[in-house]
């Protein structure tokens, strides 16, 4: 007897080929609903799937497979020969070949449908004879994925399809049911608010293979959320420029998330994921230029993101310097001319800034993953507590607002020195407060005096704010909350230092 190919397919990218050519190699196809009205339209001898359970579809089309004339077929392990006995006294044929893909409930997701519509695109027949055919792989052959129909017709044809085979295209298939469940689990979650569930499924897509990972003797890959509500990394559209590295990905989300963060025009220089320099001016060519010039020194071989698109004034700017990798809305055609002559230059596109505090933020350790969401509050300045004997000036609150907001993406313990909305000095990941003072001051090169000066988290002692007057610091932004606060406040007094309570701690591990 010949064959038996069941398919029934939403994805029906490439079916009628692949269905041809399986009715050549003499394989008897069933199928069900639109499929086999596809099929019969282009000639291909099709069975409704019906007729072999002498069962009509009913309920709108939620019972046309679920039937035990189907799943014998496919459940049936021939090597064992009660099962081939029991298929026969039955008169079940078995099925060879199980071609399914799913309803569309990942776009019923992604456009937001309504309850009742998502509910209707919610598949019950389809994950069912997938997971039967990938239980019974070493009968039943299993295909969820239109990529692989070339591939499963060179093997039919040649006789070839191996036991590995074979479990490699069950594994597709459970990868494939277990996603699709991820995502109806995390819909309904959703609509129910709950962002913290008790049993947490998250669904990611390779979009790549990578290089190496941090280091050359690690192997790593790059995953995608395919829901992701925002322009980011991830969907990032690569114009040019090598392959990207698994430290470039890094740094470059650390860089653009940053800039999202500024309405003005706005640069950031990045490396290892903290900021070289970081500025907002009226134009992001003059934005680029000063963020660059906050430490030129180690802004080799980083990466820039900027909050506009790049245009020829910042392309000449990058022209003379060796940069991994620019990420920006939008390269103008001007600015491509410029750039495409720097040979490993990586650019990337991201289109128009977008943001989505609701999203996860996940960071994982050995055995386990820490979930939280990406949320920080807004500060205006009707919000800051003024604490010091001298109020700040109006262009000292809003360079202070400025540093704070890049001190959102310095990891801790970290101090922003800024001027003018401009960083001057920046100390990143110090065990010590007061060190991380000292070394935003030596990175700024004597550029501290008039500046400002932000802390991630409150100064502990009175010890940060006295290197600070000694730096020519003007102004602080803190969120306060220490036992030792007065000390503190007495110290800024003493100096004639304005500082400003926000209540709001920034750390970033």
């Amino acid at each position: 007897m010949a064959n038996t190919a069941l398919i029934s397919v939403s994805n029906k990218e490439g079916i009628v080929d692949f269905a041809r050519k399986l009715s050549e190699l003499d394989f008897r196809i069933i199928s069900t609903g639109n499929t086999a009205k596809l099929l019969q339209s282009n000639k291909i001898n099709t069975v409704q799937i019906s007729e072999v359970t002498q069962f009509p579809e009913m309920l709108d089309g939620r019972i046309k497979s679920i039937h035990p004339r189907i799943f014998a077929g496919i459940l049936a392990d021939r090597k064992i020969k009660k099962h081939v006995q029991e298929l026969k006294k039955q008169r079940i044929n078995a099925i060879d070949l199980v071609v399914v893909n799913f309803y569309p409930f990942e776009e019923a997701a992604k456009r937001n449908a309504k309850l009742s519509e998502a509910i209707e695109n919610i598949d019950i027949g389809g994950p069912s004879l997938v997971r039967a055919a990938a239980k019974n792989h070493q009968s039943t052959l299993v295909v969820v994925d239109p990529k692989d129909y070339v591939w499963i017709i060179g093997k039919l044809k040649n006789k070839k399809v191996t036991s590995n085979d074979r479990m490699r295209l069950a594994a597709k298939a459970y990868a494939y049911t277990a996603r699709y469940d991820s995502i109806i689990n995390n819909y309904l979650n959703n609509l129910l608010n709950d962002k913290f569930p008790d049993i947490l499924n998250l669904t990611y897509k390779k979009i790549q293979d990578l290089r190496y990972g941090e280091n050359p003797y690690q192997t790593a890959s790059f995953y995608m959320d395919l829901f992701v509500n925002e322009n980011c990394v991830s969907n990032a559209k690569q114009l040019r420029g090598k392959e990207l590295s698994f430290n470039n990905i890094i740094d470059i989300d650390a860089a653009f998330e940053m800039v999202k963060d500024f309405e003005k025009p706005t640069a950031a220089v990045i490396k290892h994921t903290n900021p070289c320099g970081a500025a907002s001016a009226l134009t992001i060519e003059e934005a680029y230029k000063k963020a660059h010039k906050t430490d030129p020194k180690s802004a080799f071989g980083s990466i820039v993101a900027l909050n506009r698109n790049c245009n020829a004034k910042t392309a000449e700017l990058m022209r003379p310097l060796f940069i991994e990798v620019v990420v920006c809305p939008k390269f103008d055609d001007s600015s491509l001319e410029i750039l495409k002559e720097k040979k490993n230059l990586r650019l990337l596109e991201t289109g128009n800034i977008t943001s989505d505090e609701n999203c996860y933020d996940l960071k994982k350790v050995c055995g386990g993953l820490l979930l939280q969401n990406k949320y920080h509050p807004k500060l205006v300045d009707s919000e800051l507590k003024f604490v010091s004997k001298r109020k700040p000036t109006k262009d000292e609150i809003s360079s202070l607002i400025f540093a704070w907001k890049v001190n959102k993406h310095v990891k801790s313990n970290s101090i922003v020195l800024a001027k003018d909305n401009v960083t001057v000095g920046i100390g990143a990941g110090q065990m010590s407060r007061v060190d991380a003072v000292k070394l935003a001051v030596m990175k700024s090169e004597g550029k501290s005096q008039g500046s400002v000066m932000s802390s991630d988290a409150f100064f502990p002692f009175r010890d940060g704010v006295d290197e600070a007057a000694k730096a020519g610091v003007t102004a602080i932004i803190q969120p306060g909350g220490s036992i030792r606060d007065a000390e503190v406040i007495d110290a800024a007094n003493e100096n004639s230092i304005a500082m400003v309570f926000t209540g709001i701690r920034l750390f970033k591990h």
